[in-house]
């Protein structure tokens, strides 16, 4: 990344940062997952479970973020001794550091979601 001349430090560092957050946390799915698996903590949440819930998420894009999640220790994967073998998921300590963020979205989400369904209001 290019310094500008007037770009005090700490906005590099914060865009930095921000690049940071946005590689572990962005794209359309990740955050729904880690939601999904914070509001279902005390459940088993295996693959297929989490595909069938997560509406239209594919089988491949699930195994792809979840991949990703847990190689940033966000997600923990267990394979299950049953037959056949599943495989469940649960979210880490770490990646619970995460719910502030996550709950601040949701509440902004539901805010700008009323703002355009009641527009005329205003």
């Amino acid at each position: 990344m290019k310094t500008l001349l007037n770009d005090p430090p700490e906005c590099t560092s914060n865009l930095l940062a921000m690049r940071d957050t946005l590689d572990v946390l962005g794209g359309k799915w990740k955050l729904l997952i880690l939601y999904y698996l914070m509001t279902r903590d005390h459940q088993v949440n295996t693959f297929k479970k989490m595909q069938r819930e997560i509406i239209g998420i594919s089988a491949k894009m699930l195994t792809k973020e979840l991949k990703d999640l847990e190689a940033n220790k966000m997600v923990k994967r267990e394979v299950l001794n049953t037959r056949p073998i599943s495989v469940e998921y649960s979210i880490t300590d770490y990646g619970r550091t995460s719910q502030e963020i996550i709950e601040k979205l949701v509440e902004w989400g539901s805010r700008h979601r009323h703002k355009l369904l009641n527009e005329n209001e205003y």
